[in-house]
């Protein structure tokens, strides 16, 4: 399911400057970080830096299209979780963003906002080498990149802001060369240093981010593993279609030789099968395609030929058929990799969706519904059986569902949108506009929620305490607009 898409009308100078990619330079050496202390974080506090990130990801979401799969987002929430108690970073409030993008590209938002394209996990053969890059994020976090750029370009000379400012709304909007040019006049005189510095950041990174890879028990040797396959990516491409990822964390041979030698310094430890992970590049495989005949196509030609695990591919089979409603021909093909691994959560879910695409969607919420009482914080489980709940004509159950998950997640739009639209099945208008309120809210349109709480606010009446938390919700609704529209 897409979310709809919308645009903010402003943007704040310091959440401009966090999203302002880097152009690629050549490396200087031996530039050494400054110890900021005190003084980065009199600029930048950890608390304000997290409700910078907050805001900005509302932004964000306003512009960009995100992924909405459970079973995906909880494998990369898994994954972070694992590095972050590893690393060195001190506030582990971390918000995932997923993004419905095909390229390859990584990012991290001061106050612990990361954020992931679902094309990443097509570049990255392993778990390791996706873990990899996303340790180098953590480590920007950890190291407090942002606010340390920030007191370092305070330091500077002072620059044209407002020919600064009009580059990075045209970076935040079109991106690429053009946003780069409006940049470069008024960055002209500090732009040396100021790249040096960037460079340190990545390098800082890159030796962070391996050690948390080591100390979660993940093969080192993928950094530089993925540095290579991200360069390679590049050699194929030019001008505005290079990596974005490669944009603002820029690669050379050295940088790669670098992370090479640091790896041989430690131990590969001996890994598991990766299924899992391979199990979600197929997932991503079969939405990224353009249709669901040609993720057939796809997944019957790496199981004709050679692919790096067949479950995967069968598994990935499956879901392209389910699409195409080909139910009985995926039922079969589910059935010879299931029968070997009963108890995979991947599996009984993709079950379930055949069965709501046969027309059962009763059987699958009964089957589901068993399998929450069994794992009863399994996200991706409730959503689906609110989903078949509402398929099987029952919405006041599906809402109940997702009230409870709302308590768990409030920052999930995905589970905002559904809940609306369950609770106007149910008949709960009031819930239905609340809902979408905060839907819109996580999507950073501001005045639509607006709209739909004075709709909610018009059907409560004289209940007070409804009211009374409706205008609460006004009220902070205010607030976000304020940090909105520094």
């Amino acid at each position: 399911m897409l979310l709809q898409v919308f645009k903010p009308k402003h943007l704040s100078a310091a959440l401009l400057v966090a999203m302002l990619p880097l152009a690629p330079v050549q490396a200087v050496e031996g530039l050494k970080l400054p110890n900021l202390g005190e003084s980065s974080t009199s600029l930048f506090s950890a608390e304000y830096e997290y409700q910078l990130g907050r805001t900005w990801l509302k932004i964000f979401r306003s512009q960009a299209t995100t992924m909405d799969d459970p079973l995906l987002f909880d494998y990369l929430e898994d994954l972070i979780y694992r590095l972050v108690i590893h690393s060195q970073l001190e506030d582990r409030r971390i918000d995932l963003v997923l993004v419905d993008n095909p390229t390859i590209n990584a990012f991290a938002v001061p106050g612990g906002v990361i954020g992931v394209h679902n094309g990443l996990l097509m570049y990255a053969q392993t778990e390791d080498e996706l873990a990899s890059v996303l340790a180098h994020e953590i480590a920007h976090l950890s190291q407090r990149h942002f606010s340390r750029r920030v007191e370092f370009q305070r330091n500077q000379q002072p620059l044209n802001l407002a020919a600064m400012l009009a580059g990075f709304v045209l970076l935040a909007t079109a991106g690429g060369d053009a946003g780069m040019a409006a940049l470069s006049a008024a960055q002209a005189a500090a732009q040396d240093s100021a790249l040096r510095y960037s460079r340190s950041n990545e390098a800082e990174a890159d030796r962070v981010g391996m050690q948390t890879l080591v100390a979660a028990g993940l093969d080192p040797h993928a950094t530089p593993a993925m540095f290579e396959r991200m360069l390679q990516a590049s050699r194929y491409t030019s001008g505005n279609r290079i990596p974005e990822f490669l944009r603002t964390h820029p690669l050379s041979e050295n940088r790669i030789a670098d992370t090479r030698n640091r790896a041989r310094q430690y131990t590969s430890p001996a890994r598991e099968d990766d299924l899992q992970y391979q199990l979600m590049r197929a997932r991503v495989t079969n939405h990224l395609a353009a249709t669901p005949e040609a993720a057939i196509q796809q997944f019957r030609g790496e199981l004709d030929g050679n692919t790096r695990s067949r479950e995967a591919s069968t598994y990935g089979l499956v879901l392209a058929l389910t699409d195409a409603g080909r139910v009985d021909q995926a039922a079969l093909e589910l059935d010879s990799i299931w029968s070997g691994d009963a108890d995979r959560l991947e599996y009984k879910l993709a079950n379930a969706e055949i069965l709501m695409t046969r027309g059962e969607p009763g059987k699958a919420a009964e089957l589901l519904e068993r399998e929450l009482k069994l794992s009863p914080g399994s996200h991706p489980l409730a959503m689906a059986y609110a989903r078949a709940l509402m398929r099987d004509r029952k919405p006041h159950i599906s809402e109940a569902v997702l009230l409870e998950q709302s308590k768990v997640r409030p920052e999930d739009p995905a589970l905002w949108y559904l809940l609306a639209e369950v609770q106007g099945l149910s008949g709960n208008i009031v819930g239905l506009h609340q809902s979408r309120a905060e839907y819109f809210i996580l999507n950073g349109n501001l005045g639509e929620a607006e709209k739909q709480l004075s709709y909610a606010l018009k059907l409560v009446g004289s209940n007070h305490v409804a009211a009374a938390r409706i205008n609460e919700r006004l009220v902070d609704i205010n607030t976000l607009r304020e940090r909105m529209d520094i």
